[in-house]
């Protein structure tokens, strides 16, 4: 394989691995936002008298729900939540440290072929 084609597979790699890293963010992003949504929730429930009616939207109906029952249902979610968070943050880490030996050994192709061509210059 000539250096040309190497490195344009070495850029390829790198340019898949940065596709999936911001795939990763912008997951992130989603469940820090439903994340906020679901401690605005909590927030209010703290709010709220034990006897309060609490409704859980099912498809085009309210439902009456036990207030115990909601608030465990978000505290459940943000548990989730929160272990999904984790899952992807430890993706990104893993994705930002291929990236950067992708990155490196991109560098290193290129000071190599640039090295091999000054060679065959002087030479020739």
């Amino acid at each position: 394989m000539d250096a040309q084609k190497q490195l344009q597979a070495l850029s390829d790699e790198f340019q898949q691995l940065q596709t999936e890293l911001e795939g990763l963010v912008d997951a992130r992003q989603k469940l820090e936002s439903q994340q906020q949504e679901n401690q605005g929730v909590q927030s209010e429930f703290a709010q709220l008298e034990d006897s309060a009616p609490v409704y859980k939207l099912v498809g085009p109906v309210l439902l009456k729900q036990d207030k115990s029952e909601a608030v465990m249902a978000v505290n459940g979610r943000l548990e989730f939540i929160e272990k999904e968070i984790k899952r992807i943050e430890g993706e990104i880490q893993a994705g930002q440290d291929k990236s950067e030996k992708k990155r490196a050994e991109m560098i290193q192709f290129q000071t190599q072929a640039q090295q091999q061509v000054a060679a065959a210059s002087a030479s020739a």
